[in-house]
């Protein structure tokens, strides 16, 4: 790899680790695990940062290094690299398309109920409107936001960087809010003994750890965006390991706010729909600011959905469209713009998602289908996690 190339244009290193971010773990994260496993998910977190996101970062890292930064395809690439084989490396491609759709759709059924805290300050919207209405609203919603995403210059890496930056300071705005409520006479919710901490191994914690595994996974989601940094050598690294610290502190400092916040044996059913609004109203209403960080938080967290949405389409159009599709793909289909953008294969994954998103109006609770899609996705997850494996050991042999 070149240390430097002649581009128009570079993505910062700190832009690449706020992309990734935004598509690794977001603030709503940790609530789902803490409802399934209570407080002793804090060590299944730390024991998961040590023995599994932090050698997996340095994998990806070193994957992303490794390869030619000119060959696009991320995954694709890598495992074609490593195999030699275009096939394998094409039929990648599509199993890694394939498992960023789900999440695709997870994304875009929160954008509603984020709106919903927005303007009207609670949930309510899912009683005020039926599934194929709420279906309609949010394909309108993404939709405005592709097309603004696609003629404003530069909109995804600008956007990508600010809603990173802005849903970081959120996890540490909690954190913060928490201690001063500590401070200020607040109880805490969860008995914190070693009783409730300890680990109580059992099959019903190693089958459902997929959920954690799938929170932390996707780094190699920067693979396709390595050529676009002026120095990958140097700039590639301080991204992944900025990414790792940020998803280090967002896992185990949320988690103890949680616990500070929710009784764990009496979690609301909707919890990972709206855990976090609840969250920090409640800590809004302590403090005596009302809905204020509410509201504050419901607006970072719908721009940081559209972000996200609008990362993992560029992101699945790529390893779609990779250089590994050349013998298998017509040619209009991995058709790139001059700034690189495969455009046929990202209007595909687009119309796949907005036509998934109205598809889940079928279902006849939005609850349903949004618990449905995380289902979906911890199951999927480690199958994709598993190439990331293979093709390092690839390298190395």
């Amino acid at each position: 790899m070149t240390e430097e190339k002649t581009r128009p244009h570079y993505m910062g290193w700190v832009t690449l680790s706020m992309f990734v971010y935004l598509t690794v773990i977001s603030f709503e994260d940790p609530f789902y695990p803490y409802q399934e496993y209570g407080l002793f998910v804090l060590v299944m977190w730390i024991f998961m940062l040590i023995f599994y996101q932090l050698p997996y970062t340095l994998i990806a890292t070193q994957l992303g290094l490794s390869y030619s930064g000119d060959e696009e395809g991320g995954m694709s690439s890598w495992i074609r690299q490593g195999t030699g084989s275009e096939l394998l490396g094409y039929a990648t491609g599509w199993m890694y398309w394939a498992q960023t759709i789900p999440y695709l759709i997870d994304c875009a059924s929160s954008v509603v109920v984020s709106l919903s805290w927005v303007i009207l300050g609670n949930k309510s919207l899912e009683q005020k409107m039926s599934p194929l209405t709420f279906s309609l609203l949010t394909f309108a919603i993404i939709l405005l936001f592709i097309v603004f995403d696609n003629t404003v210059k530069d909109a995804l890496d600008k956007t990508s960087l600010y809603s990173g930056i802005a849903m970081f300071a959120s996890v540490v705005v909690f954190f913060i809010m928490i201690i001063w409520s500590l401070t200020h006479g607040g109880h805490i919710a969860t008995d914190l003994s070693w009783s409730n901490i300890k680990p109580k191994l059992s099959l019903h914690y190693f089958s459902s750890a997929s959920m954690l595994i799938f929170a932390m996974s996707g780094a190699e989601l920067a693979a396709p965006y390595v050529s676009r940094l002026k120095k990958p050598n140097k700039e590639f690294p301080k991204a992944m390991w900025l990414l790792f610290f940020m998803s280090a502190f967002m896992v185990i400092f949320e988690t103890l706010g949680l616990a500070v916040l929710f009784d764990a044996k009496h979690i609301p059913n909707d919890f990972k729909m709206n855990g976090d609004y609840y969250a920090f109203q409640l800590l809004g209403q302590e403090a005596g600011l009302g809905n204020t960080l509410m509201y504050m938080y419901s607006i970072v967290c719908l721009i940081s959905l559209l972000a996200q949405i609008a990362a993992l389409i560029d992101a699945a159009s790529r390893f779609l469209a990779a250089d590994t599709t050349a013998n298998y793909m017509p040619r209009w289909f991995w058709k790139k713009t001059k700034s690189g953008q495969p455009i046929n294969s990202y209007i595909f994954t687009a119309a796949t998602t907005l036509i998934l998103v109205l598809l889940g109006g079928t279902l006849p609770k939005i609850n349903d289908f949004v618990n449905w899609l995380l289902n979906v996705n911890t199951i999927v997850s480690p199958y994709k996690t598993s190439v990331v494996f293979l093709a390092f050991l690839l390298l190395r042999y």
